[in-house]
C-alpha cells in the first residue's frame, strides 16, 4: 500500500491536486513516524572518553527503523481517515462547511487507497 500511496502522491503533484497532496502527504508522515523508533530505546556508541556517546563512523548515529507490517500500514491509514471524518463533523457543527467538505475529500482519497487494497 506504501507504494500505491507514494505513486499517488506523485501523480497527484503533477495533477497540483492540492487536497490529495495534503492528504497523501500526510498519511504517509504517518507511516513514517511510526516506523521512527522512540528516543528512549535509542542505544549510543561510546566513541571516546572525551565525548561521551559519541557515534563513529560513517551512519553511525542512524536509528534502526521498525518494520511495519501491510496491517499496520493499512490501520495507520484507516486512523488517518477517522481522524478527518471526525473533524470534519466537528467543522460542520461549528458552520465551517468548507473546511468539512475539504476534509471528507482528503478522507476520500485515503479511502480509495484502502478499498483497492481489499
Amino acid at each position: 500500500m506504501r507504494a500505491r500511496l507514494r505513486a499517488g502522491l506523485k501523480t497527484a503533484l503533477k495533477n497540483r491536486d492540492r487536497v490529495a497532496t495534503t492528504a497523501l502527504r500526510s498519511a504517509l508522515a504517518a507511516i513514517d513516524n511510526a516506523e521512527a523508533v522512540p528516543v528512549d530505546q535509542l542505544s549510543t556508541a561510546t566513541g571516546t572518553e572525551h565525548v561521551a556517546g559519541a557515534a563513529l563512523g560513517v551512519g553511525a548515529a542512524e536509528a534502526e527503523r521498525r518494520e511495519l507490517t501491510e496491517a499496520d500500514v493499512r490501520a495507520i491509514v484507516e486512523a488517518e481517515v477517522l481522524e478527518r471524518t471526525t473533524a470534519a463533523d466537528e467543522y460542520e457543527k461549528l458552520g465551517r462547511a468548507e473546511a468539512a467538505e475539504r476534509l471528507r475529500v482528503e478522507a476520500d482519497v485515503l479511502r480509495q487507497y484502502l478499498e483497492s487494497a481489499s
